[in-house]
């Protein structure tokens, strides 16, 4: 492991292992999705133009339902049609316990969401739909050899386009049955291991180039299979019927395994007091006392927002959550002595790294970055030290290139923003200087004349001369160095929770009665605090 969480904390594991969790591939014909191209498709699916109507579009999606439901009722394959914000895997899950099937089609889930469907109007002429109607979905639900559980599920209208969604956990879990590891698995983690080195060995291949071939046969093996209840082969191969595929979701997990579950929990915990308020998100929220996970949730846009959310609910399940946008990372213990830490693409457009299935590599790649910055950061939370000379050198000129910039000066209220600032960013994929003007304005209360992206570039040089800031190469963002960002997270618990209480203890005031809801950190910084007067009075300096 290279991230400094998993560093700090290896005396107390007795294993890890890295894995691509849920995977979700958009497959598309590319042809029918253009109007031009669905017109030459359907000429050599029919011969010619004659029969381009929406009846006859109709007729389609209602054969493919009949053909659904009559090889279902052939083959004694549970066809369901669900209603909204029923839980499909939930379902799927209860009927993968009691199937008798060992490969091959064993559910299939009907549900209704949006698809493009193409409108004939007079003279056959071609437009989508909008809005795009809801239409029935097929999810086929699959037993396969090497990748376990997996789900293809399908429009009901041409062109159909369909999604291919796989678990990374379950093709590790195949493949060690098939070399011999012996494992207990508990949902979606493995929690104990008879050869941990060699399972991490095969989660790893899941990052290499020979996965994006694995994907695609996986892929080929079973979706024309699912697709010829509406095309049957003869009518694929006329019309020259092919998917192509591209990443649409991806996780990826970190999971350490501790020897004692004791010992996770206290971890665990002491990371969220610790974390919470430095890196100051913008929401937060608290979910407790759920005996168990709610049947139905509402649907609501995500935040392009930073957000933070901690849920504990009563059957032992603690998620740290951040929210970016189409980005979440997560902290979360399974069972008694797992802990993960995740990275999810909700959509991999976000990682700006193209989205075909040639690039599955690049965005686990990135996504592993990420994490590891992600847990980088909370470590420094975690662990943050001065160096000896870095508070006399801070407030020094410093050299960045051919320019010479002042130093820096955390007595100053801008200065602080801006280090509370970059804290709050560090997990992010790099950030720039509009970002941090962003975060400044929004701690400060300033107007964008006041403190805007120019400001900022100027304060990050400084930090840049200082070795706690670096740019990324061939770009305009920023990111964290571990060491500066232990430093500035030390700076800041100093001031904040020692030095500023005791200049406040100080003055003549009446004392505060403390918090209603104490953390453990906050009894620390409270004997922190006693001592230090204890101190001062012996020196004679306080009162």
């Amino acid at each position: 492991m290279t991230d400094g969480l998993s560093t700090l904390y290896q005396d107390l594991l007795v294993g890890s292992y890295d894995c691509v969790d849920r995977i979700v591939l958009n497959a598309y014909f590319r042809m029918g999705h253009d109007p031009g191209g669905f017109r030459v498709w359907w000429r050599a699916l029919t011969g010619s133009d004659e029969t381009l109507e929406n009846a006859y579009l109709m007729r389609m999606a209602g054969r493919f339902s009949r053909r659904v439901r009559g090889y279902a009722k052939a083959h004694d394959i549970p066809v369901i049609d669900c209603s909204v914000g029923q839980r499909k895997h939930d379902l799927a899950e209860e009927y993968l316990a009691k199937t008798r099937i060992t490969e091959g089609l064993f559910l299939v889930l009907v549900g209704r969401a949006q698809a493009p469907v193409w409108d004939v109007s007079a003279q056959h002429h071609i437009e989508r739909k909008k809005p795009m109607p809801y239409v029935n979905h097929y999810s086929f639900h699959i037993l396969d050899r090497d990748w376990g559980h997996l789900t293809i599920k399908i429009s009901g209208h041409p062109p159909f386009p369909a999604q291919v969604i796989l678990n990374g956990h379950e093709y590790v879990a195949c493949q060690a049955r098939k070399a011999g590891i012996v494992f207990t698995k508990e949902g979606n983690c493995f929690t104990t291991i008879s050869d941990a080195a060699g399972l991490a060995k095969i989660a790893d291949t899941l990052s290499e180039h020979r996965t994006i071939g694995r994907l695609s046969q996986v892929c080929e093996r079973w979706i024309y299979t699912c697709v010829c209840f509406a095309l049957d082969f003869d009518e694929q191969k006329r019309s020259g019927f092919r998917y192509q595929y591209s990443n649409y979701q991806i996780e990826y997990s970190r999971n350490l395994i501790f020897e004692v579950g004791g010992h996770m929990d206290q971890v665990f915990q002491a990371l969220i007091d610790r974390s919470r308020a430095p890196l100051d998100l913008k929401t937060i929220k608290t979910i407790l006392g759920y005996r168990r996970r709610p049947k139905y949730r509402q649907r609501a846009r995500r935040s392009t927002e930073w957000q933070v959310a901690v849920e504990r609910p009563t059957y032992d399940l603690t998620i740290f959550k951040l929210h970016c946008g189409k980005l979440t990372l997560k902290i979360y213990t399974k069972g008694e002595r797992v802990l993960r830490i995740e990275a999810v693409a909700h959509n991999t457009q976000e990682l700006n790294c193209g989205r075909s299935l040639e690039k599955f590599p690049e965005v686990v790649f990135r996504l592993k970055a990420i994490l590891e910055r992600f847990a980088d950061a909370l470590s420094c939370i975690d662990q943050c030290f001065i160096a000896d000379d870095l508070l006399e050198h801070l407030p020094l000129a410093s050299q960045v290139g051919k320019t010479l910039v002042g130093g820096i000066d955390l007595n100053k209220a801008r200065m602080r923003y801006v280090v509370e600032a970059l804290i709050a960013l560090s997990p992010a994929n790099g950030f720039t200087a509009s970002d941090v003007a962003a975060r400044v304005r929004l701690l400060s209360k300033q107007s964008p004349l006041q403190y805007g992206p120019r400001h900022a570039a100027y304060d990050l040089k400084k930090l840049r001369g200082k070795q706690i800031v670096d740019r990324i190469r061939h770009t305009r963002r920023y990111e964290t160095l571990p060491s500066g960002l232990r430093a500035l997270t030390a700076l800041l618990v100093l001031r904040n929770k020692a030095i500023k209480p005791l200049l406040a203890a100080a003055q003549p005031l009446r004392p505060t009665r403390g918090a209603h809801n104490p953390h453990p950190i906050d009894a620390h910084y409270q004997t922190i605090n006693l001592a230090m007067q204890g101190v001062f009075h012996e020196l004679g300096l306080a009162v």
